[in-house]
């Protein structure tokens, strides 16, 4: 359960997002439609959770994650963007799980970065997994064939046993797969990268790792079935998108959203891609930033609370950090500290918070999400929870919330610039 709240002091606003709550319910209902599904229908597989994390799928992905966990020092997920920011934010969340250190590749064309991939794996069992939908972009194209090189001068014949390809039905990359006799795990034709957190793009790393993806999975399944069964102006999806499209109009051209928990310091990319690809489009669309408290506190903290008027605020607030700290009396160094003693670095980080939100409220709209807890059932609800308000949220834009085309101008100019 996501719980939402507004914190926005002007009367006169309130009363548009009241309107703009009625006035938009009819992008609410046609959500999933049959009309949205003639439109959308080769970008909705994610939207019926048990599409691509039914029990055959989830079977899958678990059998051939034990494979390389039982052997694997190092799994390598090359991917970039929406092929690997999902699994990086449970897996870099979750850092105590069991499995096989997880190196991130094919997301950087820096020749430095890619030395660092290559010292981490050096005289260790590799396994990679080269996530690529259609296998023509170059980030993860280039190092594929890179680390191909390292994994056949190291293992000689045995290395296709440790390749794995995540790719479309009757792509290149899987006609290779089929002649090298590399694992083939499909990348769902109807499901875009940013909308891939549960499948098995997100889903085969997070199992190596020993996140439990069925959790996750339950998580997402169960938002799904709660944000389907309320399609009024109660849902919090719909709230939460109605509100950013106010605050839009408004001249607001800025979301931060922010957070106490450094867990989600790899969220905040999966959140960015989603909304920046999703809906900046047609000139129009909120640029996603976010903000890491308290540390930011400390820097971008000035220019929330006395600059120009352009952010509002999403609180992600974890109610249960399912950790303690007490700080105590130190009876031999003078500090000035002591109105700390005997409290819980819990209690202290929740004063910290509650005092942003109200020194923020007072100088911009904010918003607050609150979660329970982190634990991989959650992160399955607030996937599925923001994927969903970015559907209704684009869909009261106006723009189709799916596509990317302008990605491709630079990668034009690139291309011809290496003479493809």
């Amino acid at each position: 359960m996501i719980q939402f709240q507004m914190f926005d002091h002007q009367p006169e606003r309130c009363e548009k997002y009241h309107q703009m709550l009625t006035d938009n319910l009819p992008v609410l209902e046609g959500i999933g439609s049959e009309a949205d599904f003639e439109k959308y229908g080769d970008s909705l597989g994610w939207f019926d959770i048990d599409t691509w994390a039914n029990e055959a799928e989830l079977s899958a992905i678990e059998e051939l994650a034990a494979r390389v966990r039982r052997d694997a020092d190092v799994f390598v997920l090359i991917g970039v963007g929406g092929s690997n920011n999902a699994a990086r934010s449970v897996i870099e969340a979750f850092p105590e799980c069991d499995g096989p250190e997880i190196v991130y590749a094919g997301n950087s064309l820096s020749p430095w970065a890619f030395e660092q991939v290559m010292n981490k794996i050096r005289g260790k069992s590799v396994y990679i997994d080269c996530i690529a939908k259609n296998f023509q972009t170059l980030e993860p194209g280039s190092a594929f064939r890179v680390l191909r090189e390292y994994l056949y001068k190291t293992y000689g014949e045995k290395a296709n046993e440790r390749i794995i390809a995540t790719g479309s039905r009757n792509s290149l990359l899987e006609t290779i797969c089929k002649e090298q006799g590399y694992s083939f795990v499909e990348f769902p034709q109807t499901v875009g990268g940013r909308y891939t957190a549960v499948t098995a793009v997100g889903l085969l790393p997070m199992a190596v790792a020993g996140i439990d993806i069925r959790a996750l999975v339950k998580g997402a399944a169960d938002m799904a079935a709660e944000l389907k069964g309320y399609r009024d102006i109660t849902q919090s999806a719909y709230r939460y998108a109605v509100a950013r499209n106010l605050y839009y109009n408004e001249g607001y051209r800025m979301e931060m959203l922010a957070s106490f928990e450094p867990q989600l310091h790899w969220f905040y990319k999966w959140w960015i891609q989603l909304f920046a690809e999703s809906e900046g489009k047609e000139d129009q669309g909120v640029y996603p930033i976010s903000g890491e408290y308290s540390e930011e506190l400390h820097s971008v903290g000035q220019f929330l609370q006395d600059g120009s008027p352009v952010i509002f605020e999403t609180f992600l607030h974890v109610k249960d950090p399912q950790a303690s700290m007490i700080v105590h009396p130190d009876v031999c160094v003078k500090d000035d500290f002591d109105y700390l003693n005997g409290k819980d670095f819990r209690e202290i980080n929740e004063a910290a918070y509650g005092a942003t939100l109200r020194a923020h409220s007072e100088k911009m709209p904010c918003m607050v999400l609150e979660v329970e807890k982190l634990t991989p059932y959650s992160f399955g609800e607030i996937f599925y929870f923001f994927m969903y308000t970015c559907y209704v949220s684009a869909g009261i834009l106006g723009v189709n919330p799916f596509d990317q085309e302008g990605v491709e101008a630079y990668k034009q100019r690139m291309f011809k610039a290496l003479g493809k």
